[in-house]
């Protein structure tokens, strides 16, 4: 199983995968039983929110892959996430604290390049991601069969990490992320600059300004920047961030330096651009203070939590920005902004936000865009493409796209539909001593042939040229293939041999024979 998210958009049984599926596929098995493994590409929540619901109430207990910054920060995300839906939604708990370290305790580490044998069949090796501290795309071999899962990925480099960077494999499957999937960014430079010069603009005029941002990964990106600009800008106004597990999260960062970009990696003895110098903690109390200040709010998207209730209460006010800076899930009140600046939302049927605030859209995100999608299936070349975490229409456009410009063959399947990819098996098949000494004995039978040479199973001419031999190819269940004499096999059966006899006959009486035969036609 690749990843075990949840659906942000949903607040009921639909925010999780329906495992149900795998048992159908299975029947008679337990989850455990069913699947090989499950491995985590990284910490966001619609990749792990499942997780421990899955190993704890569901009843998996078998092995689970991830990074080792994956692990680290997976339990932050999980129980930051479990307060905003229990505590502040009151919304009936999924699974508790103590599930989710129960969960932790199972999971076995990843390095990048590390090859993990998982069973006799399946290997899996992680290749670094980008997009979050400690993503990664997943390579899983089964006999000859091989993919990868790509997760989520980022192929530019941004302030505080690097690139995905991947070997160049033979595959007969890419399953990749198709979030950007008609999207080609402008360059990161002037993405930046537009932010810095909205942000600016709003605190100047006064306004504040709310960033939904998760806490993890783009936070930390938007932080570097911030404090960069405010440093150069001599600016004063407060710069805060609400969520408590960011001084752990910057702590993670700190020690997990080793995954970040080349450029942090080369600096970071001189200066931990960790150490936020302008980036100060949020507290409730501060909500309704006067004049301008920058917040960064949890959850991105406006999802529910700290970031709605500010939301409710700077939105009315046209002085005020709300920059979106990455991908919002159809559901969220971060999609309805991005989907055109609606001047009312509907919480409920009581709960209305009027909204006069200036709305600013950023492709921010940590996801590659178009070209990205496409280079990286160039480069790496699969025989089939499958587009997942991504929008229909989009998609579509995309598919079309790598089939005409790659011709590839691909695949952008609904829930629940399958999807088959032909492989080819190559099999490794052994030799019996006696039928490489039947193939050499019948190959010396021919004066005009230059002598042979056998090397192990192989059978070639003493010029390197390869030979035709015949023998019995014997596929014996959970056994090795393996090719045998006929007389070999006749034993194996316990049958015995039959020989045909010819007798030689003169050419004179051949003729009489055929003679009496045209005879006999004539007559006839």
């Amino acid at each position: 199983m690749f990843d075990c998210g949840m659906h942000m958009g949903h607040h009921d049984h639909q925010r999780y995968p329906d495992f149900a599926r795998i048992l159908a596929a299975t029947p008679g098995a337990d989850f455990t039983s069913a699947i090989s493994c499950v491995v985590i590409t990284h910490f966001h929540l619609d990749h792990i929110g499942a997780l421990p619901y899955f190993t704890e109430v569901c009843g998996y207990h078998g092995p689970i892959y991830m990074t080792y910054p994956t692990k680290a920060l997976a339990p932050l995300m999980l129980e930051d996430y479990r307060k905003v839906m229990v505590d502040h939604r009151g919304e009936e708990e999924q699974y508790s604290y103590e599930d989710i370290q129960n969960c932790m305790k199972k999971v076995i580490p990843l390095d990048l390049k590390q090859t993990i044998q998982v069973d006799r069949e399946l290997v899996i090796r992680a290749y670094y991601a980008g997009h979050v501290l400690g993503a990664a795309m997943i390579y899983a071999k089964v006999g000859d069969a091989a993919l990868v899962y790509t997760g989520d990925y980022n192929m530019t480099p941004d302030r505080h990490l690097g690139a995905a960077q991947i070997d160049h494999l033979k595959l007969d499957l890419l399953i990749t992320e198709s979030t950007y999937a008609k999207t080609v960014r402008d360059s990161k430079h002037a993405r930046e600059r537009e932010f810095l010069k909205a942000v600016h603009k709003c605190v100047s005029g006064g306004g504040k300004v709310l960033i939904p941002a998760f806490a993890l990964g783009r936070a930390q990106e938007l932080c570097i920047l911030l404090d960069d600009y405010w440093e150069r800008m001599n600016l004063k106004i407060p710069i805060y961030f609400s969520a408590g597990l960011t001084i752990q999260a910057n702590m993670y960062y700190k020690m997990l330096i080793g995954w970040t970009s080349q450029k942090i990696k080369d600096s970071y003895t001189v200066h931990n651009p960790f150490d936020f110098k302008h980036v100060c903690d949020f507290q409730r109390s501060f909500i309704n203070d006067p004049g301008p200040c920058v917040l960064f709010a949890t959850p991105g998207m406006i999802s529910g939590g700290f970031s709605l209730e500010v939301f409710k209460r700077w939105a009315p006010s046209e002085k005020n920005l709300v920059t979106l800076p990455g991908y919002c899930v159809a559901g969220t009140i971060g999609h309805k902004l991005m989907s055109g600046k609606p001047t009312r939302i509907d919480l409920d049927k009581e709960t209305h936000i009027d909204v006069r605030c200036q709305i600013h859209q950023l492709s921010f995100s940590p996801h590659t865009d178009s070209k990205g999608i496409m280079d990286l299936t160039e480069f790496l070349s699969p025989s089939h493409v499958i587009l997942v975490h991504g929008e229909k229409p989009q998609m579509s456009f995309l598919k079309e796209r790598i089939e005409s410009e790659l011709g590839m063959p691909c695949y952008y399947p609904a829930n629940n539909e399958t999807v088959s990819i032909p492989t080819t098996k190559n099999l490794k098949i052994s030799a019996t001593d006696k039928f490489i000494a039947s193939c050499s004995t019948s190959q010396a039978r021919d004066s005009t042939q230059k002598s042979n040479l056998i090397c192990g199973n192989h059978l070639s001419g003493a010029n390197g040229d390869e030979k035709l031999a015949e023998g019995i190819l014997l596929m014996e269940k959970s056994k090795d293939a393996k090719i045998l004499c006929e007389d070999e096999l006749l034993q194996l059966l316990g049958a015995e041999g039959h020989s045909l006899q010819f007798e030689p006959l003169l050419h004179s009486r051949i003729g009489e024979a055929e003679t009496d035969i045209v005879d006999d036609l004539a007559s006839e």
